[in-house]
């Protein structure tokens, strides 16, 4: 029996990445997966490789609405959901000086209004399966400050705060709520960061399917302990602390 058997997840940026990853690893885990994302075709194709185990519904988080209907589909489709994984995410940059206000609120919209409104529509779905495991894709820049990357370290750590007080809140339904802090992952989003660009003392970049493990550890009943936790999953690279000599 897998290790995830009978549970129902939902996953946001499901289409591609670390999203898709997470699907596949759950579904081999015994899991139903709902893939979620505004990249249809590629969504489709992932939960059409999966078979049975998957649907495809068109996400858009930063709009309640399509949460509302996820959440929906997925209990019309397969009974219930126990895992919510809140994974989409974008990433710009600019000098704070130039920082545009509009590419502010679009990142801070995907990358934080989106978990919070994904977790507001899930809730209730989750108290009703008798609990579950929300987990929130945040980032090594949630643990650190980064140059030019302002919007996306200020989601970040905002999706780590958010992480904490809602894992408060719903412990005592029974819901663990925990975040995942990877560092340089090769997925559509990082094709542009050279390998040698980020320092990482076990000498390579991650791949979709390292962060994938720890979602499907997560949304198994092996951390029924963890909740408002971190997980950091970067090669080392947060441990590194520069120095002159």
């Amino acid at each position: 029996m897998g290790r995830v058997a009978g549970k129902v997840a939902l996953i946001s940026g499901g289409a591609r990445g670390i999203g898709a990853a997470s699907a596949r690893a759950l579904a081999a885990e015994g899991a139903k997966v709902v893939i979620g994302d505004i990249l249809d075709d590629e969504g489709r194709a992932v939960a059409d490789e999966l078979g049975d185990a998957a649907r495809y519904v068109h996400l858009d988080v930063t709009r309640a609405e399509d949460w509302t209907a996820a959440v929906e589909t997925t209990v019309r489709e397969f009974g219930t959901l126990n895992v919510l994984f809140n994974n989409a995410g974008i990433a710009n940059g600019a000098a704070i000086n130039r920082f545009k206000l509009e590419k502010w609120q679009q990142i801070i919209d995907v990358n934080l209004t989106g978990p919070f409104l994904g977790i507001r529509a899930a809730t209730d779905a989750l108290i009703a399966a008798g609990g579950g495991s929300i987990i929130n894709n945040s980032s090594i820049e949630g643990l650190r400050g980064t140059s030019w990357a302002h919007g996306y370290v200020a989601s970040k750590w905002g999706l780590r705060g958010l992480t904490k007080s809602v894992a408060i809140e719903l412990a005592p339904h029974g819901i663990r709520v925990n975040s995942l802090h990877p560092g340089l992952i090769r997925t559509p989003i990082t094709e542009g960061i050279p390998d040698d660009m980020v320092p990482i003392p076990l000498g390579r970049p991650g791949q979709p399917e390292d962060v994938a493990s720890f979602v499907v550890f997560l949304a198994s009943d092996e951390s029924l302990f963890a909740t408002g936790s971190e997980f950091v999953i970067d090669g080392g690279t947060v441990n590194q602390i520069p120095h002159k000599g």
